[in-house]
């Protein structure tokens, strides 16, 4: 059965439905998400794509990201992936939205309005290894620093939307118990 995803316009109004393989290949802009787990002493779980990923396969990423399906929303597909790919859920809050788009190396598009979550977590993942080949928890200066140095070590996502994620945690989030 063939993955499909929401087709968006740029305020995030449904405007179809679309094969995701083709959806990437044409770059239409779709409906996504991305979650950002960070545990209680505010170190971020990256998970490293598998290397058969459409794109950015053997890239670190952030806890989890993919797409709703059609007729779902986007916080339960946040839960449903988050649980899939990551082998736990935790309560999830939206934070903001953005829209972004690149072309990859192997002619694929990215061209989404992606919905951002943070949760907080403090046990360890159990990776679907289907998705995810490693995991690991990272401090978000060492992030930073390692995204400086080596950024074509992480998903575009990932580097275009750090350092917001951090600046919401650093003014509205408390990493206390």
């Amino acid at each position: 059965m063939k993955e499909e995803v929401i087709l968006v316009d740029e305020n995030d109004k449904e405007v179809g439905i679309g094969e995701k393989l083709k959806t990437h290949q044409e770059g239409n802009l779709h409906r996504a998400f991305s979650i950002f787990i960070f545990d209680s002493k505010g170190a971020l779980l990256l998970q490293k794509r598998t290397k058969t990923k459409h794109h950015s396969g053997g890239l670190w990423a952030n806890t989890c990201c993919s797409h709703p399906r059609p007729r779902e929303t986007t916080r339960k597909a946040a839960h449903r992936r988050l649980n899939e790919e990551m082998g736990f859920d935790c309560d999830l809050k939206e934070i903001f939205s953005f829209t972004y788009q690149v072309k990859f190396e192997n002619n694929l598009f990215e061209h989404e309005y992606d919905h951002v979550f943070i949760g907080k977590y403090n046990g360890e993942p159990i990776p679907n290894p289907e998705e995810v080949c490693d995991w690991k928890w990272i401090e978000v200066e060492e992030l930073r620093r390692n995204i400086q140095e080596n950024p074509d070590a992480y998903a575009y996502w990932l580097r275009i939307s750090i350092d917001r994620v951090i600046s919401h945690l650093n003014n509205n989030w408390e990493f206390e118990d």
